[in-house]
């Protein structure tokens, strides 16, 4: 209900007579760079007159011989006559009384001033009140709400109402509304007339649509087209994938930054002379949508002529300067390469330990032959030393936490590279914000630079308690509690409990990176992890076959080697047991009452498996990284060297070797390419415990598939033995939802990634989405050939003696109406009576494929969201190379548990 619909149709009649409707203006902005742009022409708005006070009959001149106030209400007489410079007994003139008239006025308490009596001398002020503003009341806004809108108006509630008031206000909402881009936004401000002189103000809003880019327009180019120059700035028209983004809807500082792309686009092509000679931007009549114009001049293009550097530093040679400089006499002009080498400059100088070097470029233009002769000045400057760093901001991380990062000490000669190096460092800590800078400033003297360093921290611990469903681990839940830094110590501290359908696990971790202040990390953890592996029967019903239990913990020591190097050490012990489901893979083929793992139930490879062993095993990784961010990097390059061998004690031996590495490059705009592979060799110093039996445990091969290789199943790459199925006629079932698919993993592996992350406009960079485009390259294999079985119908080896409900075998007359007979184990039939024989299962063959190093090649895209139940990531891909038996998956996707 409006606060117009709440009175009585007497006062509603009464409200409609007094109503005065005021509207906003609307102002289009306009840019220009070298002359004033024209500006839109806006639409004219009827604007409220004050009513004029009628003519004061009075003489030129006269005496007041009285004063007297009439009409007012709230105000005392007095108040109002002290308003004005009338006196009784003073004279008066014509332009006094207009005088007091317009003091009146300008108090704004008044509507309505007349002055009566100027003939005689008695003064009768006749007064109308401005009324009081009962409340304030917003209708129409759904886009702004009120608590948005409120803090900008300036009437409120027991305050006088005035009508210039009131259009001050109009035109704060509509320049509120111009901001979000709506320029169609109209405000009516309405008052409901009360008693004792009192008014509810309606402020009636039509927010309209955003006013977006309908064309842009640009004139005087010549050497590159309206397209090329659009692609160039940040203002877009509006297309069919305008929700994207933000680029189509209208904003003025974004005009003024377009001028600015143009010209350094023209500057880098060796346009020197290039201006924007005016920018402007167009409302169309129905004020939805702009018409943006530029004019351009784009001038003669130039060529480097003579390009040299001239140094005063004694040490910092002019000579060893001029191979540094990126361009060559006869290459176009780049005004992006001037600055580049500028910068180049002051940071080699700062490698001498010049921390303010004085470098300007001093240009020489020949128009006649159109070319740029530039000499880059490089003035004396004193070598520079650390005088002090500063660190503020940090409330929580201790001041040595931060300072054991830096590259430089206090009374060290100043570096850039250790600076950048320090910077690198503290963000990779992930304790604070992101773009984290080191300032520089002048000490307290001449050669002394204050390095300081503001952090804004971000919380570091990690609460978590999610469930979710995955293409890879279906149902899940995770309780997990994280502290990356431990009491501000940078420790980091950790627990976590997780469960799913296929996998569980408990696990607690510590880790300390500067151990009694050294430069020494050491860390262990302790855990169980119950593992159950699956295949596929009838298409995609999922069959656990064998469960993986481990429980073990590790200890581990790291030591820096060199800036970019490190080594770290690790020990770990785990009790690692297999086994299967006895109902379902078990069975008594000697008929003695001893049960064991069937081939025919469970397949060779993983009877072989089954068993408790005790895996003690030392290991290293030697790495090596340059890279700017260890969580999410944007440039650098990351090598990483393992070893591990198992056989110091223990049931296990052998030696696995890995080795990977990662190259960033950011590419400018958000962009940021990277090219990543690693591979792998495990050997085994166990001999193979009979034929077909590979000597590297089915547990300890190395696996390929979701989720390291997008576009296969889990474990779908590699070595498999798959169980086909006899028809009835004795030919091989080919429907693949019949066939049973077991991966054997491989002894070797490589895989390969390039990926190139998208940026997204900054208003979907809020939702925390990240699209990534990426080609995978990999293969496993190398396992021993196994025995293989082929079992036709009607073969004796499909048949296993029959057991009774209490697990005895049967023994049987046979006939057409058989008697059964339980015996005990070890037990013979009575005489006339055989072991009754049951089919355990139907006949199948088994085909070993899958074992070559022929790359895997997969292509698609992706999506990480940080979304507000957990993080999520999906994957489309396509598997464009394939051996015979890979399993291939077009989409894959995980919520609720971490990627």
């Amino acid at each position: 209900m409006t606060a117009i619909k709440a009175f009585s149709k007497r006062r509603r009649l009464c409200a409609v007579l007094l109503t005065g409707t005021v509207l906003g203006g609307y102002a289009v902005p306009a840019v220009a760079q070298d002359q004033p742009a024209q500006e839109a022409p806006a639409a004219p708005s009827p604007v409220p007159v004050e009513t004029p006070a009628p003519p004061v009959q009075q003489p030129w001149s006269g005496t007041v011989l009285s004063l007297n106030v009439a009409g007012n209400q709230r105000l005392e007489p007095e108040t109002v006559i002290s308003y004005m410079k009338l006196r009784v007994g003073e004279p008066y003139t014509k332009e006094q009384l207009d005088e007091a008239l317009r003091d009146l006025y300008a108090t704004e308490l008044f509507a309505d001033v007349q002055i009566l009596g100027g003939d005689t001398g008695n003064l009768i002020i006749q007064v109308r009140e401005n009324p009081v503003i009962n409340r304030i009341v917003l209708e129409g806004n759904k886009r702004i709400k009120d608590d948005k809108i409120n803090p900008e108006i300036r009437l409120a509630p027991r305050q006088i109402f005035t009508r210039t008031k009131a259009r001050a206000d109009v035109a704060r909402i509509i320049e509120l509304y111009r901001r979000q881009g709506r320029f169609a936004a109209s405000v009516e401000p309405k008052i409901v007339q009360l008693d004792q002189n009192r008014v509810d103000v309606v402020f009636e809003i039509s927010e309209g649509p955003k006013s977006k880019i309908r064309q842009i327009n640009i004139i005087g180019n010549e050497e590159f087209s309206d397209g090329e120059l659009r692609g160039e700035m940040v203002t877009k028209r509006t297309g069919l994938l305008s929700f994207l983004g933000s680029g189509n809807i209208y904003d003025p500082d974004r005009l003024a930054f377009d001028q600015q792309k143009l010209r350094q686009f023209y500057l880098t092509e060796g346009y020197a002379d290039f201006r924007v000679v005016s920018a402007v931007a167009e409302l169309t009549p129905d004020r939805r949508d702009f018409i943006i114009t530029y004019v351009v001049e784009e001038g003669d293009r130039y060529k480097f002529a003579d390009v040299k550097v001239e140094s005063a530093i004694r040490d910092f040679r002019s000579e060893d300067l001029n191979r540094l400089l990126p361009m060559k006499s006869g290459d176009w002009y780049n005004a992006k390469q001037i600055e580049d080498t500028v910068t180049l400059l002051n940071e080699s100088a700062g490698l001498f330990g010049y921390a303010f070097a004085d470098v300007q470029p001093n240009f020489d233009r020949d128009k006649e032959n159109k070319t740029m002769s530039v000499t880059f000045q490089v003035a004396e400057t004193p070598r520079v030393y650390v005088e002090r760093i500063d660190i503020n901001g940090n409330t929580s991380t201790r001041d040595k936490v931060i300072r054991r990062e830096f590259r430089l000490a206090e009374g060290d000669p100043f570096n850039s590279v250790r600076v950048k190096r320090s910077r690198d460092r503290i963000q990779s800590l992930g304790f604070f914000q992101d773009n984290l800078e080191i300032e520089q400033t002048q000490g307290s003297a001449a050669d002394r630079v204050i390095l300081a360093v503001d952090v804004e921290e971000k919380a570091t611990g990690e609460l978590q308690l999610s469930a979710g469903f995955s293409s890879l681990e279906r149902f899940l839940i995770n309780l997990s509690i994280a502290q990356r830094n431990f009491m501000g110590k940078g420790q980091t501290l950790r627990a976590g409990v997780n469960y799913s359908s296929y996998s569980k696990s408990i696990e607690l971790g510590f880790t300390d990176p500067y151990v009694f202040d050294r430069n020494i990390a050491v860390g262990a953890d302790i855990y169980r992890r119950d593992y159950n592996s699956f295949n596929y029967i009838n298409g995609d019903e999922r069959n656990t076959t064998y469960q993986q239990v481990t429980t073990g913990g590790q200890i581990r020591m790291g030591v820096p080697l060199t800036e970019y190097l490190s080594l770290q050490g690790r020990y770990s012990l785990n009790l690692e047991e297999v086994s299967l489901n006895r109902n379902t893979f078990f069975s008594d083929p000697e008929g003695d009452g001893i049960f064991t793992c069937d081939p025919l139930l469970a397949g060779r490879y993983l009877c072989d498996a089954l068993g408790e062993r005790l895996n003690s095993s030392i290991g290293y990784s030697l790495a090596f990284s340059t890279l700017n961010n260890s969580l999410r990097p944007t440039a650098g390059e990351r090598l990483t060297l393992s070893q591990d061998f198992a056989g110091l004690g223990g049931d296990v031996h052998y030696l696995r070797t890995r080795i990977n590495g990662a190259k960033y490059w950011g590419l400018g705009g958000g962009f940021v390419f990277s090219a990543s592979a690693e591979a792998g060799y495990i050997h085994s110093f166990d001999d193979s415990t009979g034929p077909g039996v590979d000597p590297v445990r089915l547990i300890d091969r190395f696996f390929l598939g979701e989720p390291q290789m997008r576009g296969f199943d889990i474990r779908g790459v590699g070595p498999r033995i798959q169980r086909i199925p006899y028809n009835d006629d004795g030919t091989l079932v080919t429907d693949r939802k019949n066939i049973t698919d077991d991966a054997l993993g491989g002894r070797a592996y490589y895989l390969g990634r390039i990926e190139l992350e998208i940026p997204l406009s900054a208003g979907i960079r809020e939702f925390g989405l990240r699209p990534s485009a990426f080609i995978d390259v990999g293969a496993v294999f190398g396992v021993k050939n196994p025995v293989l079985q082929d079992l036709k119908p009607g073969d004796p080896g499909l048949f296993r003696p029959a057991l009774n409900s209490d697990g005895l075998r049967l023994c049987t007359t046979g006939g057409e109406t058989p008697v059964n007979t339980p015996i005990p184990a070890g037990a013979s039939c009575p005489a006339g009576q055989s072991i009754l024989t049951q089919a355990i299962t139907g006949p199948f063959k088994e085909v070993f494929l899958g074992d070559t190093p022929k790359p895997r090649v997969s292509i698609g895209f992706g999506i990480n969201w940080n979304s507000p139940f957990g993080p999520f990531r999906i994957d489309i891909a396509k598997a464009l190379i394939k051996a015979e038996g890979d399993d291939t998956k077009l989409l894959t996707f995980n919520v609720g548990t971490a990627f």
